[in-house]
């Protein structure tokens, strides 16, 4: 009976009581002595059926319930919060048997003494009588309702617990880059201080941009954007994480590479995992190019804008669990030729949309004559660069990359690998972990904290939660993500 569960619950149909209905249902200890009923013996604790009393550690019982015969269904429940355990009979809660449950380790147990004594036990494999999840959702109910009910005003005087929140939220907007984002919260929280008059509150400074030089300087250092405090004009731009997310690993690669030559130098696995996810990509490019030569009939030559827009975006999932990235760069004064240009000495993308590793293709889906020829191109394309990217990492004496490498090159076996055991490394959502990986290696390189402080919190309160669950305590009915950031 885990504890991890906060409350233990399963059911017992009585098929048949025999001649004297010796039935008992219950849970013991590991040690128990199984040779009598359960709540005769030390370690035990039970709900007999021939005379309705509660048996715990010793034969001489105490009136509890009624008593329970053929056809009957008798649930059996321990609240680890609480020590207490309780009996159902037929969907019907009789109460509290016993408290102080503090055995470390339970077994449900059940007993009969006579021939003719028949059980089914429902463990969950079928719905239970009682209502069962109505009782976890109570228990959850009062555990929220003391959450809420604790301050908090101490964390961070003199801000109250709403704006703590909101210093958090802007903290975490300014860190990971959604500048636009944070403004129009900004601007939202003072708007609503202003309606309801409450002007005095402490603010967060987090909530001036202005005044926030570390996030103008996560601004204007990072691959994201580049944007100088007073300066209007800027445009999109796609960066290191954007590029990544839509599977332009060259970009990415080319850009850290050029702008932070360290930080691939210094996290060999991040490198790693780039150069096999190309793999990937091209894997991808290969599976759709030749479903789509399979799929349509050769009908008639394509227009430019037919080539341009062959098959559908299929990764808008990618960005349904995130804000949109706000990357910004103001139009630089000068460029040098490569792709960038220097601003306050600090290095400013420009649009290097033509760079980017054709893996995606926009709807609808028009078969042309000349892809069978792309396939063709691309496929030998993706065993030259296997080719090099097995040379380059073949010596490596780490089991996790020969591993990673044996499975990446394993793609190229299937005709279309997403019919494969291997088909979730080409999921687009792979492409979320590395993306942060390489963005926070990248701000660990620039003195920043690699999280910012709601995430470390979030983080640091799933683990305090799980720990307080060990056990059966509170923590066992709280799941942070589930119940509180959905």
């Amino acid at each position: 009976m885990p504890k991890e569960c906060g409350i233990y619950y399963y059911e017992v149909t009585v098929i048949s009581k025999g001649k004297e209905g010796l039935i008992g249902v219950g849970f013991s200890g590991p040690k128990v002595n199984l040779n009598r009923l359960p709540g005769w013996e030390p370690e035990s604790w039970a709900y007999h059926g021939d005379d309705g009393m509660s048996f715990c550690n010793t034969a001489s019982g105490k009136p509890y319930g009624p008593k329970y015969s053929t056809l009957d269904v008798i649930g059996c429940g321990v609240n680890f919060r609480t020590g207490c355990a309780f009996f159902t009979k037929n969907g019907v809660n009789i109460g509290i048997a016993f408290r102080d449950i503090k055995a470390q380790k339970l077994f449900p147990s059940v007993g009969l003494k006579k021939p003719g004594e028949h059980l089914r036990v429902n463990f969950g494999q079928t719905p239970f009588v009682f209502d069962i999840d109505g009782m976890v959702e109570a228990e959850k109910s009062l555990i929220r309702r003391e959450i809420s009910q604790v301050s908090v005003t101490s964390l961070q005087p003199p801000l109250d617990e709403t704006a703590l929140i909101q210093e958090l939220i802007a903290q975490y907007l300014a860190h990971d880059g959604y500048v636009e984002t944070g403004r129009a919260f900004s601007s939202e929280v003072r708007e609503e201080l202003r309606s309801l008059a409450i002007g005095s509150r402490p603010v967060s400074r987090m909530l001036d941009p202005e005044e926030d030089l570390d996030a103008v300087n996560r601004q204007s250092q990072s691959p994201h954007f580049v944007l100088v405090r007073h300066r209007a004009t800027a445009k999109p731009l796609s960066g290191i994480r954007s590029a990544i997310l839509s599977g332009d690993i060259d970009k990415a690669l080319k850009y850290t590479s050029a702008y932070y030559p360290n930080v691939l130098r210094d996290n060999e696995n991040i490198y790693f995992q780039l150069r096999c996810r190309k793999f990937i990509e091209m894997i991808r490019r290969c599976n759709d190019l030749q479903t789509l030569s399979a799929a349509s009939p050769k009908t008639r030559a394509p227009t430019k804008r037919e080539q341009h827009t062959a098959e559908a975006d299929e990764y808008n999932d990618v960005f349904d669990h995130q804000m949109e990235l706000d990357d910004q760069l103001v139009h630089p004064p000068n460029s040098n030729g490569n792709g960038a240009a220097e601003n306050n000495g600090h290095a400013a993308w420009t649009d290097d949309s033509a760079d980017q590793m054709d893996t995606t293709l926009d709807s609808p889906p028009i078969h042309t004559e000349s892809a069978d020829a792309k396939y063709n191109t691309l496929l030998q394309q993706t065993l030259q660069y296997g080719q090099e990217l097995r040379l380059e990492f073949n010596a490596d004496p780490r089991r996790d990359v020969q591993k990673a490498l044996r499975d990446t090159f394993a793609l190229i076996a299937y005709t279309d690998a997403r019919e494969s055991s291997l088909a979730g490394m080409l999921d687009v959502k792979g492409r979320v972990p590395i993306s942060e990986e390489l963005n926070g290696a990248i701000l660990v390189s620039l003195g920043r904290e690699k999280e910012a402080a709601l995430e470390r919190l979030v983080r640091q309160t799933e683990v305090l939660v799980e720990d307080l669950g060990a056990n059966g305590g509170a923590g066992a009915f709280i799941h942070v993500g589930r119940d509180f950031l959905r």
